[in-house]
């Protein structure tokens, strides 16, 4: 079982390399993508099963991950919005709208995660 921690990784989608940010603990998954107006690669909430879109200020694609990594569903969403939650889901990677297609990433894709440093969460 891998120990997650707040901090910045690499997301492997194939042969595309994607810059990560990871949301582990309770504060950094509630914060999410709020507050902001977009977000250069992805984001990964762990653990997570769902996810809102209420106070967001864009649209974005989200895939629910299972434990081992493995994309079970993908879907995008319009700010305002309450996602459903993923039975078997693990985890939650958030990107912009669009962004996902554009790595290749669809249901039954593995994607791997590098570790790159902790947040100072401080």
């Amino acid at each position: 079982m891998t120990r997650w921690d707040d901090g910045y990784g690499i997301l492997q989608v194939g042969a595309v390399a994607v810059p990560l940010e990871v949301a582990a603990s309770y504060r950094a998954r509630t914060r999410g993508l709020l507050g902001r107006d977009g977000i250069e690669g992805a984001l990964l909430l762990t653990p997570a099963a769902s996810v809102h879109t209420f106070r967001m200020r864009f649209a974005i694609d989200v895939a629910y991950l299972d434990r081992s990594l493995r994309v079970r569903a993908v879907v995008t969403m319009a700010p305002g919005r309450l996602g459903l939650p993923r039975p078997l889901s693990r985890h939650v990677l958030e990107a912009e709208a669009g962004a996902m297609a554009g790595w290749g990433l669809r249901p039954g894709i593995r994607v791997g995660v590098r570790p790159r440093g902790r947040l100072d969460t401080a």
